[in-house]
């Protein structure tokens, strides 16, 4: 239902600044005529916005920002963190929606229109803009949540000035998030536009890049509401582990151990076969020092990734990378560890891997049979060798001391 056609421009500026009027949605009875005059031209703005051209002359930007921002912008409701559970509890919605989300109809399509120019909109379109967008993002209904992550999609896609800056702005959130508050909505929101920038970053990766997965995403992994935006959260750290697999072993230094291999399995869960190819050496590298470790529940947590099945079929298709990367460290551990559970434990990941590449594996074998029967070997002759400079040490303390004769 398109505005009329005859000073369209003119009239669409006039219905923008009628539509600055905000209502109390909080009292249901009250302006019911004024609402729904303003529920219909709000529908019209979309409606023009979506078919019209030339209609975005430069005096429209100021007012297209003025009208969204004097709706959307607004103190959110206290909500005390204590007594809201986020998991359990029925989130508030807000009151205005029938508004709300006409307006932020009307903001995407206009940002996503093909006479949209971003060298205008950037004088308003700013960084407070942003900063106002981002407090929103606490908003405790999620279809507010929803909208506003597809208009900072579009803002981040559209002004390049501003990108550092979002990033910026959204490391601050998550930082007082883990360290002062453990108490904001919009997390899983904002982890899935992260997901996204990071898919996007140039190689090799930026020192500031690597440090936001260090100082940022690892430590979100300790905050209590971690389910609320586990998927979000591993999604972000496959982004970094794909660009750079060498980052495998800075996440797990970091992260406690036990944990870092759950979330690690977690990641594995949903991880393409082609992300799998990039990073399964210096992934394997690490389960196979896991493996190894003294902490029995460390080992023994590691080994269980023999237990999954997608995990078993990417390791099968890869097994002739894989095969000789953990061979050491078990075959050793079966001969050798103090606890009979991860014995038997490591004598089923051999047999997995006996029956997925047996020539391998037999060959993997008899180098190690032999490697360790040189180190025998060396290991005998630097005894013998420590024997005879003991023994001419002896000899020559007893004939400094005159014992035996020169």
């Amino acid at each position: 239902r398109p505005l009329p056609a005859l000073n369209s421009p003119e009239l669409f500026l006039k219905k923008l600044q009628q539509c600055c009027t905000v209502f109390d949605f909080m009292d249901t009875l009250s302006d019911l005529k004024m609402k729904e005059y303003k529920r219909s031209t709000l529908n019209e703005l979309v409606d023009y916005v979506t078919v019209s051209r030339g209609y975005l002359t430069e005096q429209a930007y100021p007012e297209v920002v003025k009208m969204v921002s004097y709706n959307i912008f607004r103190t959110l409701p206290p909500t005390d963190s204590n007594e809201f559970d986020p998991e359990e509890d029925e989130p508030t919605l807000e009151a205005s929606w029938p508004h709300l989300q006409l307006v932020y109809e009307f903001f995407i399509r206009f940002l996503e229109s093909q006479e949209f120019q971003p060298s205008i909109a950037k004088k308003y379109i700013d960084q407070k803009f942003v900063l106002q967008l981002l407090e929103l993002f606490d908003s405790e209904d999620p279809r507010e949540r929803d909208y506003l992550k597809t208009v900072l999609h579009r803002i981040y896609g559209k002004f390049l000035g501003l990108r550092a800056f979002i990033r910026k702005q959204i490391n601050n959130i998550f930082l007082r998030f883990v360290y002062e508050t453990e108490h904001f909505n919009g997390v899983a929101e904002l982890l899935e536009i992260l997901g996204s920038i990071i898919n996007g970053f140039a190689l090799p990766l930026k020192a500031e890049h690597k440090q936001f997965l260090v100082k940022v995403l690892i430590p979100l992994h300790t905050v209590r509401s971690l389910s609320l935006f586990h998927a979000q959260l591993a999604y972000c750290i496959v982004q970094f582990l794909e660009k750079d697999p060498a980052l495998t072993e800075p996440v797990s230094v970091i992260s406690p151990m036990v944990m870092y291999l759950g979330e690690l399995e977690e990641i594995l869960d949903v991880i393409e076969p082609t992300q799998f190819v990039k990073i399964q050496e210096p992934l394997f590298k690490q389960i196979s020092r896991c493996v190894s470790s003294p902490h029995f529940q460390v080992a023994e947590r590691a080994l269980y990734y023999w237990n999954n099945e997608y995990i078993m079929s990417l390791i099968e298709e890869n097994s002739s990378v894989i095969l000789p990367i953990m061979f050491a460290s078990l075959y050793r551990i079966s001969k050798e560890h103090w606890n009979p559970a991860i014995v038997a434990l490591v004598y089923n990941v051999l047999k997995a891997f006996m029956e997925m590449n047996s020539t391998l594996f037999d060959e993997l074998t008899a180098t190690y049979k032999s490697d360790r029967q040189r180190e025998k070997k060396k290991e005998k002759e630097r005894e013998e060798l420590w024997k005879k400079l003991e023994d001419l040490e002896l000899k020559r303390s007893l004939r400094r001391d005159g014992i035996i004769p020169t």
